[in-house]
C-alpha cells in the first residue's frame, strides 16, 4: 500500500490564485552523455516571479529543456506570477511567459523570449530508480538567486502526498520520489539528478512546510513532467492540463465558511477588471458561474481553467443588499492558477 503525507504548499497570489518534435522528448535534452566532468548545475535555471497584484515577489528553479528556451518547473513556483524572469548560471536574464501547467502535477512549462544556444539538463529515467541510490539535487535555495548543490539517497518511491496551499485547496501528488537530500524552499522546480541525470523535479522540503511525519524531500518523477510538457508542447487542453493564457475574472474568493448562505463570498474585486466592470464588489456572493453552482472556490477555478480569455460567462451573484444579479463578463488573460 502507498504510503501518505500530507504538507502544505506555500499560498500565492492572494489576488489572482482562484479568479482566475525537439531533442527533449526522444530522452536526452543535450544528446550528450552526462559524465563526471559535467557540473551538476548544468542546465538549471533561477526562476523569479512578480505576484503584481499581491505586490510580492517569489524564486524558484527551473530545468533547462531545449537550447531555445523551453524551461521546466513547479506549477506553485509560478501560480498566480503577474511576470516571470529567468537567469542561467552565466547571468543572462530572459522574461519568461507560461506556456501550461497541471496543477494536480504541479508541473509547469516556460518559454523564454529570444532565448538560443542554451546548456540543457541531461534527462534520465525515472522509472528506474531504485531506494537507496545516491542522488544530488540543485537549486536556488532560500530564494538566493544562487544554486546550491546538496547530496543524498533515494528513500522510498511511489509516495502519495496530499498538498495544502494556504487558501485551503487540496491536491494529491502521486508516484512521487522520497529523498534525503535537504531541499528548501527555492529549490521547487530544480532538478533531482541520479549518475548526473535528471530523474525528478523538487517539489517540496522540509523547511517552509508542515509535515505530518517525517523530514525528508520529495520529487515529480521526470517521466511524469515530460509527459505534461509533450501535452503542453502539443496544445492539447484537458481536465488536467492547461494550455495557453489562463482566463481571469478579477477577484479574490474568501476562505470556506465565510459565507452563511449558498455561494461564495468575494473577499477582494481588482479594480478595472472584468468582475469589476460587471458590478461585483467586495462582500458580494458569487452563487454561478457558466451555468454552474457555485459551492466552492474550486468550482469558479475550473471554470476558469477551461475558458479561453475573451469567451463570456455568465455571472450570477447575490449583493449585500441581498439581491441577486446576472451579467456577462468576458474574462481576460491573467495569472496562472
Amino acid at each position: 500500500m502507498k504510503k501518505l503525507l500530507r504538507f502544505a504548499v506555500p499560498a500565492a497570489l492572494v489576488a489572482s490564485a482562484i479568479v482566475v518534435g525537439s531533442a527533449w522528448l526522444s530522452g536526452g535534452a543535450s544528446g550528450a552523455p552526462a559524465t563526471a566532468a559535467r557540473s551538476p548545475r548544468s542546465g538549471v535555471v533561477v526562476v523569479t516571479t512578480r505576484l503584481g497584484f499581491a505586490g510580492e515577489t517569489s524564486a524558484g528553479t527551473g530545468i533547462v529543456l531545449t537550447s531555445s528556451g523551453e524551461v521546466l518547473t513547479n506549477n506553485h513556483v509560478i501560480r498566480g506570477a503577474t511576470s516571470v524572469a529567468v537567469t542561467t548560471a552565466v547571468g543572462h536574464t530572459y522574461a519568461a511567459t507560461v506556456q501550461g501547467y497541471s496543477i494536480s502535477k504541479d508541473i509547469a512549462l516556460l518559454r523564454l523570449s529570444g532565448a538560443h544556444g542554451l546548456v540543457t539538463a541531461s534527462i534520465g529515467d525515472s522509472s528506474r530508480v531504485n531506494v537507496g541510490q545516491a542522488v544530488t539535487a540543485v537549486g536556488n535555495a532560500g530564494g538566493s538567486g544562487s544554486l546550491k548543490v546538496v547530496t543524498g539517497r533515494i528513500t522510498d518511491t511511489g509516495r502519495v502526498i496530499t498538498v495544502t496551499d494556504g487558501e485551503g485547496n487540496t491536491a494529491q501528488l502521486t508516484d512521487m520520489i522520497e529523498t534525503s537530500a535537504p531541499l528548501e524552499p527555492g529549490d521547487s522546480g530544480g532538478p533531482l539528478l541520479l549518475g548526473g541525470r535528471v530523474i525528478g523535479i523538487d517539489a517540496a522540503g522540509p523547511r517552509g512546510f508542515q509535515f505530518q511525519s517525517g523530514s525528508d524531500g520529495f520529487a515529480i518523477p521526470v517521466n511524469t513532467a515530460l509527459s505534461i510538457s509533450r501535452q503542453v508542447q502539443s496544445g492539447h487542453r484537458s481536465l488536467t492540463v492547461h494550455v495557453g493564457p489562463t482566463a481571469f475574472l478579477g477577484v479574490a474568493l474568501a476562505p470556506p465558511g465565510s459565507s452563511r448562505g449558498p455561494g461564495v463570498v468575494v473577499g477582494q474585486v481588482v479594480s478595472g477588471s472584468p468582475a469589476d466592470r460587471a458590478g461585483i464588489t467586495a462582500g458580494d456572493v458569487l452563487t454561478s458561474i457558466a451555468g454552474r453552482t457555485v459551492t466552492t472556490r474550486t468550482v469558479v477555478r475550473n471554470v476558469l481553467l477551461q475558458t479561453a480569455p475573451g469567451h463570456p460567462l455568465q455571472v450570477t451573484w447575490t449583493n449585500q443588499a441581498g439581491h441577486s444579479r446576472t451579467a456577462t463578463v468576458r474574462p481576460v488573460a491573467g495569472p496562472p492558477q
